[in-house]
């Protein structure tokens, strides 16, 4: 039996459990003999997570949830397959991501950016459920919350746990956050409330999927939130801005004849 490596009572990451990269950050939270998987990333990696999860000593078939945060391929494409592997368990996730992997969207999960050449398989997968806020997953004694948190999507969900928050794509240790993008359904404004809640929120761990674990910042989430703001302010971001105005001072400027200084 290979030796459960918790992070925080009844919570293991699979990269850190194989001590190496598999992709995204993959949570497997249990309570007795009951088990889900937060997210399960590429589909390469699927066979190794679920014989890692074995030799935990983990039965497949208390297999409960098949949880997806949202809808990017980073963090689904293998859903297909580990529903295959653990048909007893359910498939969950927000009615948006429902959307778009039932209808195999290339361009709103990432899985095909001309401009960079990335091109990656995208099954068409059918969650079993939808959830969104406010609802709970039960899992033997504990529950956890529903979050939606839109911003980096318009389909992202975190999951509290307690004291602990798995916040998806939300914020990372560094203070980044999740991809910005117009062609992906992002929205700087929801990203700001979304991230404004966590903030405000007297949860003390953040589980991201990417990257490690940290404790709750708020200078951190501040700096993050002041910085989001300032983007709805620039072109930076193109049609993700709610307005530039830059372009207001120049229509001023030109109306007064103002040369440049």
């Amino acid at each position: 039996m290979l030796p459960r490596l918790e992070l925080f009572p009844n919570v293991i990451e699979m990269n850190f459990q194989a001590r190496k990269r598999l992709g995204c950050s993959v949570y497997l939270v249990f309570d007795g003999a009951d088990w889900l998987l937060i997210d399960i990333g590429f589909e390469n990696s699927v066979q190794e997570i679920i014989e890692i999860i074995r030799q935990m000593d983990f039965s497949l078939a208390h297999c409960r949830y098949l949880i997806a945060t949202h809808a990017d391929v980073d963090h689904i494409q293998g859903l297909r397959r580990v529903k295959e592997l653990l048909p007893s368990a359910e498939t969950v996730g927000h009615p948006e991501s429902q959307r778009l992997l039932k209808e195999g969207d290339r361009i709103w999960t990432y899985a095909e950016i001309s401009a960079q050449g990335i091109s990656i398989d995208l099954p068409v997968i059918e969650l079993d459920r939808t959830i969104n806020d406010g609802d709970r997953l039960q899992l033997g004694s504990k529950e956890l919350e529903v979050w939606h948190t839109p911003g980096h999507t318009e389909g992202m969900l975190s999951f509290r746990l307690g004291n602990l928050l798995f916040c998806a794509d939300n914020i990372y240790r560094d203070g980044g956050v999740g991809n910005i993008d117009a062609h992906h359904g992002s929205d700087i404004p929801a990203f700001i409330e979304s991230l404004t809640r966590i903030r405000d929120s007297d949860v003390e761990w953040l589980l991201p999927s990417h990257g490690p674990p940290f404790r709750k910042d708020n200078a951190l989430l501040e700096a993050a939130i002041a910085r989001l703001d300032g983007y709805q302010h620039l072109s930076d971001f193109g049609t993700c801005a709610v307005d530039w105005p830059l372009l207001d001072e120049w229509e001023d400027e030109l109306t007064r004849g103002v040369l440049p200084k």
